[in-house]
């Protein structure tokens, strides 16, 4: 049984909510809040195993909350947020910054045809991120070991390509906030995000690093030391040096997948200028790519088990074979810098 507390001071919101998460007999809404200081208080009391929550809530907002409970009750938290509102989704990725796990769009009324689909989603998405350790926000950090040496290349490297899914937005704000201002390279990233909040975590980003960050767009050309973020619903790959965004059908039930991104730069043979980075996510998309990366030349990353939120997608690409190296993520950008010194 998955037991989760829900908190949004719309009752209009948890309704639906109830209904979405009642299709599936393991679930269980264990407790209803409206506000953030509410929702400390039930998850400090019932212990659920996943909170389901709102940015914007009265007495204590979202931010607040999530930082109080990852401080006293660790807890798998899943943000509420409306994609179309900028602040509104700026603020739920400021949450995970402080230890939210994912985003979802929050539910306005649900289509009855379409109401299945959506349940179903729903429930897979909290049946996973349920099953997610977190531990306390205000952790030590683990002791430091000695960075392994890299490998040195005959050939210059000048793009550096990042996947990553569950757990990802937290990871890659971390990679890309330890790069230096004058990286010199391109920088691509694909990460598994809802439907609509890839622009947002695209601003986030430029607005946390000191590298710029945008949107990939069809035609745009790889400039170095930008960082280029795929949108939702396309595959982003590299033809001829430039972005090319792909409708094609998805890979590994994702569009866009960590493997379309990687398997066009193998097909370029841009694999021995490259530095694959494979980081959480569940799953296995990104594995077979970077497996194709590494065989032709590609230094290749994958985050290890103890840095990562969810180890699928680096774990199978390790089980492949696929991984030049295997670190922590607080040791992936100083090796990242070190193959792109020149």
């Amino acid at each position: 049984m998955v037991r989760i507390l829900l908190a949004d001071d719309s009752e209009l919101v948890r309704v639906v909510l109830r209904d979405l998460l009642g299709q599936d007999p393991a679930v269980e809404v264990v407790a209803e809040v409206c506000d953030g200081r509410a929702a400390v208080e039930e998850t400090a009391r019932l212990k659920p195993d996943l909170v389901i929550m709102d940015v914007m809530m009265p007495v204590m907002n979202g931010l607040e909350a999530v930082a109080e409970i990852m401080a006293a009750t660790p807890t798998p938290i899943l943000m509420l947020s409306s994609n179309t509102d900028p602040h509104d989704s700026g603020s739920a990725f400021a949450a995970i910054k402080l230890g939210a796990l994912d985003i979802m769009e929050k539910p306005t009324g649900v289509v009855t045809e379409a109401f299945s689909q959506i349940a179903q989603q729903l429930i897979s998405k909290v049946k996973s991120i349920s099953r997610i350790r977190v531990i306390h926000h205000y952790r030590a950090q683990r002791p430091r070991v000695e960075t392994p040496q890299v490998v040195s290349s005959s050939r210059p490297r000048r793009l550096l390509a990042i996947g990553a899914s569950t757990g990802g937005p937290k990871a890659v704000l971390q990679l890309l906030q330890e790069l230096p201002e004058d990286f010199d390279a391109s920088v691509l990233v694909v990460q598994h995000i809802a439907d609509g909040f890839a622009p947002g975590f695209a601003d986030w980003l430029d607005r946390e690093t000191v590298l710029p960050v945008r949107m990939a767009e069809s035609g745009s050309a790889l400039t170095s030391g930008m960082v280029l973020v795929a949108p939702n619903q396309l595959h982003l790959t590299v033809c001829e040096n430039r972005i090319v965004l792909q409708d094609s059908p998805p890979l590994n039930n994702c569009r866009p997948a960590v493997d379309a991104m990687f398997l066009s730069l193998v097909e370029q043979g841009l694999a021995e200028e490259t530095v694959a980075v494979l980081l959480t996510g569940m799953g296995t998309d990104g594995a077979e790519g970077l497996a194709s990366m590494y065989k032709q030349g590609a230094y290749t990353i994958a985050q290890d088990e103890a840095s990562c939120a969810v180890f699928g997608m680096p774990k199978a690409a390790i089980a492949r074979g696929a991984a030049t190296q295997v670190l922590p993520l607080e040791h992936i950008a100083e090796v990242v810098t070190g193959l792109f010194a020149r």
